[in-house]
């Protein structure tokens, strides 16, 4: 396939931004379109705002697969499935239950893991060449397990990825409270945390927005906003995109990073990439004497608490067959309470503010579609729960694709 010398990139989420950053920095002229007002503001918004590179373990496993009738009958206020009987609704669950075996988990992580090595060693690169301020800072990460049995699965994976040099560390209740003394105020019993010390956090969408910056004034590449895509053809010797308003544009390639939107859209033109909507929530309070400030993940209740400054994030729940932005008050209070529950005393949670939710573009197995269909068309899309984390590898990972080809 030809190296193209222009292109147009659906997306500008932090895997659109970055695609298009590693696309630019190789001498090709690029476009950014988004249905939004601004770079950043669909599911990279509100994420947790964790850099988890040590953290890419897949959702399908052998000990999601039991605990799914119970999830069906909304049993689990942190994950919930809601009944969907579309056809892409099935063939996804059903490609999601066989990657629910040891052997698929394992390897998906694994393959998760190395992606993310590569999205870290280019976020460092990144910023040594270009000062993008963001709210970027080491914070490390704990995870928290409520019981022996988790623990030691817990503990069972971090083994795993150590024999791929990942520096991760089981730690009893009291040396975790040593390292965060916000650990005192955990209401529930701690069998043991996981700690990795070098993971990192920032702003997502204000991160895309800077970048955005760096590759329009550094770079040339053009920004359009409020610019909704309809359709995309690909099977000329260029690619042509039809936007709403009935404009259409060309370029050498077009490249799909539009999120949970990206499935649809390629289905569209009879692509089948199994990429689904999984809901998620957060919202932001103002940060007490007793907040942690290195990032906690409670893996039973599905919650991530961020520091930012002054105030605190917390971001959760995963409702799959929930494809509506909106946010339901029912759900958003679940997450409130559960964090209340969690860590009592981590937030003032008589003032929460900016309740989020957003659509995480899932795939069965937990890795991004990174992919050439035809001489004109790519896809860097499917990142899931982990879009913050992959991005900058994911956008490396696509353009060393396409250069190659």
């Amino acid at each position: 396939m030809r190296t193209p010398r222009t292109a147009l990139i659906i997306g500008a989420g932090v895997v659109g931004i970055a695609s298009a950053y590693a696309l630019a920095r190789r001498g090709v002229i690029v476009t950014i379109l988004d249905a939004m007002p601004g770079a950043g503001m669909g599911a990279s918004y509100g994420n947790g705002r964790q850099l988890s590179y040590g953290y890419t373990d897949a959702l399908a496993s052998r000990d999601l697969l039991g605990k799914i009738p119970r999830l069906a009958l909304g049993c689990d206020p942190a994950f919930r499935i809601y009944p969907r009987f579309d056809a892409a609704s099935i063939r996804w669950k059903l490609q999601f239950l066989r990657n629910c075996t040891e052997q698929k988990f394992r390897n998906n992580s694994i393959n998760g893991l190395m992606l993310a090595r590569k999205s870290r060693d280019a976020m460092a690169a990144l910023l040594a060449k270009h000062e993008i301020e963001f709210g970027h800072r080491i914070a490390g990460k704990m995870l928290l397990f409520g019981s022996d049995a988790a623990f030691a699965r817990g503990r069972a994976i971090m083994y795993m990825k150590a024999r791929h040099q990942e520096r991760q560390m089981a730690l009893t209740y009291d040396e975790a409270t040593d390292i965060e003394p916000a650990l005192n105020a955990v209401s529930c019993p701690v069998a043991g945390v996981i700690y990795a010390p070098t993971e990192e956090t920032g702003n997502a969408a204000l991160f895309a927005g800077r970048l955005g910056d760096v590759i329009s004034r550094e770079y040339g590449a053009s920004l359009r906003f409020n610019s909704a895509v309809k359709a995309i053809e690909s099977d000329r010797d260029h690619a042509v995109v039809t936007m709403d308003s009935g404009e259409e544009l060309q370029a050498d390639i077009a490249i799909v990073c539009s999120g949970a939107a990206a499935g649809k859209l390629l289905r569209s033109m009879n692509i089948k990439a199994p990429i689904y909507p999984m809901k998620g929530y957060s919202f932001i309070a103002p940060a007490t004497k007793a907040s942690p400030q290195v990032s906690i993940t409670d893996v039973a209740r599905k919650l991530v608490f961020t520091r930012i400054g002054d105030e605190i994030l917390i971001a959760g729940l995963a409702d799959l067959g929930d494809d509506s932005p909106d946010v339901r008050p029912d759900r958003m209070a679940d997450l409130i309470a559960s964090a209340q529950a969690a860590l009592p005393e981590a937030a003032d949670y008589r003032a929460p503010r900016h309740h989020w939710s957003g659509l995480r573009p899932m795939t069965p197995d937990s890795l991004p579609i990174i992919s050439r269909p035809s001489p004109t068309l790519a896809i860097n899309a499917g990142h899931g729960m982990l879009g913050w984390t992959l991005a900058m590898g994911s956008g490396e990972q696509l353009a060393e694709l396409i250069f190659e080809n």
